[in-house]
């Protein structure tokens, strides 16, 4: 062991134990499918079928086609399988591929207290750890599952303002959360799963600059977490040594990312005994979470027949760190996706114009619309200071309208969460659109690809079981 007194051996962050990150993986080995509550495996399959027409819907999303004609220069071959157009690749690669499209549209499910994106990098982390190592059984692959996508909720609670000091935690912690899980589904013990978590913890990057600049690196973060995760557990079950203490070591996660602001009991307390994953959301938009709830009013007003000619002026108030994230003065010259997907003054005046926001919405021709300028013109977006500066849900909205009348609208909830969840048709319709609008597939297509997924726990081997479903 080092000695306390020299740089190796500093004080473990928080306080924490050294061997806490060993414990975690220790923990996690033994876990197996039976210890899942009902309740943890049909969240499980709702996000992996959720996840899997984002995939779909992603085909032509731009940046989608060149990272995939860039990906298939350099390999046309390999053990593992990148959905759209069912490229062959390297497990780490075709884990980026599949990342980056559950990522693209904006449309992937999210923890919204932990602020993370999880299938997006669990789903494509296991699809190709499985292909390569498999078969692996439904029930293992949805074990897998569970632990990556419980692991990256409670990650994102401990971490609370990772994102407000400038991380993408869908992919840092996304990395060490699919990591283990990826372990896990190799079987290994806990000294190869921590050795997997410290290879993929020594990859694990992500800044939210992306997101904040509207350009199309941030929806392929989401696959380069996805290849880290990957790439670290199998050089875990190499045998490889990665760090040890990666999560409380003084240049550790917490230490080192998150400058030791962090809640270390919501990681490791009642872990597997009290479960995140239900509390996961689902997108009824396809763009940044944090606009949701001010898209939600704008449908709302456009129910009670207000139009943007009835409107003088807008103000929607929100709190810090999502008007870091799509507080953005809207310009439609940009004619930029991305940048109408993280803003938020887009989100509502489509959501009033349209009485809807859907997969249309964000296409070129919609996103730099005169009246859409005429109305994000308008529009004052505000960082209040009374509400959570790190709450997702919050917005307070004011149209002054043009007869010198005001009113004002706000929620506390967002749409899609458990608070007010889509409904399982609503889902199913998702998923529908999704799949039409990326490849064209009809309903029978979308049907046989749920079945797959309600089934999974029944399958000899869980990716072949999915990549057969999935539409050509």
């Amino acid at each position: 062991m080092p000695d306390d007194s020299s740089p190796s051996g500093a004080r473990p962050a928080l306080g924490l134990p050294d061997g806490y990150s060993r414990e975690l993986c220790d923990r996690i080995a033994g876990w197996q499918y039976d210890r899942l509550p009902a309740a943890v495996v049909d969240t499980s399959k709702a996000l992996i079928l959720d996840t899997l027409g984002a995939i779909a819907g992603a085909s032509q999303a731009p940046g989608i086609p060149g990272l995939l004609a860039r990906l298939s220069r350099w390999e046309q071959a390999g053990s593992a399988t990148g959905l759209l157009g069912m490229r062959r690749f390297s497990p780490p690669t075709a884990a980026l591929a599949n990342g980056a499209a559950a990522h693209a549209l904006d449309f992937d499910d999210q923890h919204d207290p932990a602020r993370v994106h999880t299938s997006c990098v669990v789903l494509p982390t296991l699809l190709a750890t499985a292909e390569d190592a498999g078969p692996v059984s439904g029930r293992d692959f949805i074990l897998a599952f569970a632990i990556g996508a419980e692991l990256h909720a409670r990650l994102g609670l401990a971490c609370h303002n990772s994102l407000g000091r400038g991380w993408h935690p869908t992919m840092v912690s996304g990395t060490v959360a699919a990591s283990i899980a990826a372990g896990r589904l190799l079987g290994l013990d806990g000294e190869g799963i921590a050795n997997g978590l410290g290879f993929a913890y020594h990859q694990a990057s992500g800044s939210a600059q992306s997101m904040r600049d509207g350009v199309l690196s941030k929806r392929i973060g989401a696959g380069f977490a996805a290849r880290a995760a990957v790439l670290g557990a199998f050089l875990g079950a190499d045998g490889l040594t990665g760090t040890r203490r990666t999560l409380e070591g003084n240049a550790g996660l917490f230490a080192l990312y998150e400058g030791d602001d962090v809640h270390p009991g919501l990681l490791t307390d009642g872990l597997g005994e009290r479960w995140r994953v239900p509390e996961y959301s689902f997108k009824p938009y396809p763009c940044c979470r944090c606009n949701h709830t001010a898209i939600g009013l704008g449908i709302g007003l456009h129910a009670r027949g207000i139009r943007p000619s009835d409107v003088h002026s807008i103000e929607i108030r929100i709190g810090h760190v999502n008007w870091l994230t799509v507080g953005t003065p809207y310009d439609p010259a940009r004619n930029d996706v991305v940048h109408a997907q993280f803003n938020i003054a887009y989100g509502f005046a489509r959501a009033l114009l349209d009485g809807r926001v859907d997969l249309e919405s964000y296409l070129k021709s919609m996103i730099s619309a005169p009246e859409v300028g005429m109305l994000t013109a308008r529009t004052t977006i505000v960082d209040d200071p009374s509400i959570d500066p790190t709450a997702i849900e919050p917005a307070r909205v004011k149209v002054v309208l043009a007869d010198g009348g005001v009113i004002e609208v706000g929620s506390d909830t967002i749409k899609g969460s458990p608070q007010e969840p889509m409904t399982r048709e609503e889902q199913r319709a998702k998923l529908r659109g999704c799949l039409r609008f990326g490849l064209g597939a009809g309903d029978a297509a979308a049907d046989r690809l749920a079945d797959a997924v309600d089934t999974l726990d029944q399958a000899p081997d869980a990716a072949r079981a999915l990549i057969d479903a999935f539409p050509r």
